[in-house]
């Protein structure tokens, strides 16, 4: 086989019948084969930025991952084609954008269902169902703060956290996620006084007295809590806030959920973080 030329041109061999492949074709050939999947993502702005760091881009060019914006403008169902859609925008229109597209394109992975994600952002509806989790056959306890919802007067709501058998001090946190820094604050209530200042809709968690120091819980209790809840949630992107009650070496409580987080927090707060963008582990990796 001979190859001539500047271009790398295909010349016919004469002793045989072989043909040298023109260069370029082959390097065009090679380059879709790398791109294996194909993600359209809608994200904010600011999302965007603390996502899609250089070094993520150029890891994701490399496994033959490629990221394209979807254009919020334009229809969905006229871009792609995508492998999978990510997206973390708020509003019921792109809530129905979202639903009307994966009725439409079933072959297409959605991370993550609108519905799913709604859940999570109302702290009341967001850790149901965790203590009744069954984690029976591993070593330790995962629990949840007894709490309650405050819609309006908190001047009055100090009665019903007695009757609710809740004991202060407790947590503050607005009831809804919205994605601003408000929806993120909190405030400890240390009496019926403090407690009467608050703004609601809040939610209202009992103090967990927890150890200071980030500490993960056995690996086989964290992975079966990450699969529970993955099927519990119907969600793939998210992590867990978790403390170890003090005193108790096996003792775990979740006290927040995240959506598609866009960095580890470094404080007190375990955040064990749950990132896949396609199936189970070992399914159609790229």
């Amino acid at each position: 086989m001979r190859v001539e030329g500047d271009n790398m041109v295909p010349q016919r061999n004469e002793t045989d019948e072989e043909v040298v492949l023109n260069t370029a074709s082959f390097q065009q050939v090679q380059q879709q084969q790398k791109q294996k999947l194909v993600i359209g993502y809608a994200l904010t702005s600011k999302k965007k930025k603390s996502f899609l760091q250089p070094k993520l881009e150029v890891l994701a060019r490399k496994k033959g991952i490629s990221f394209v914006s979807i254009d919020q403008d334009k229809p969905l169902s006229e871009q792609g084609p995508f492998d999978v859609v990510l997206h973390k925008l708020l509003g019921n229109e792109w809530h129905d954008v979202i639903e009307d597209y994966q009725q439409n394109h079933p072959e297409v992975t959605v991370l993550d269902p609108p519905g799913a994600i709604q859940r999570i952002y109302n702290r009341q509806s967001m850790l149901q169902g965790i203590a009744d989790l069954n984690l029976a056959e591993c070593d330790g306890m995962i629990c949840v703060p007894k709490q309650m919802v405050v819609l309006k007067d908190t001047t009055s709501s100090a009665d019903e956290v007695e009757e609710a058998g809740l004991k202060f001090p407790l947590v503050a946190k607005p009831l809804l996620v919205d994605g601003t820094a408000k929806s993120h604050q909190l405030f400890l209530a240390y009496d019926r006084l403090s407690l009467a200042e608050l703004e609601p809709p809040l939610v209202l968690q009992e103090f967990v007295n927890h150890v200071v120091a980030a500490e993960l819980p056995p690996k086989p209790l964290l992975e079966r809590l990450v699969r529970e809840l993955r099927s519990r949630l119907g969600l793939r992107l998210f992590n867990i806030d978790m403390i170890r009650e003090h005193g108790s070496k096996d003792v775990f409580y979740v006290i927040d959920i995240n959506y598609f987080p866009g960095k580890v927090w470094k404080d007190a707060g375990l955040r064990a973080g749950v990132h896949r963008f396609l199936h189970e582990p070992g399914a159609n990796e790229a």
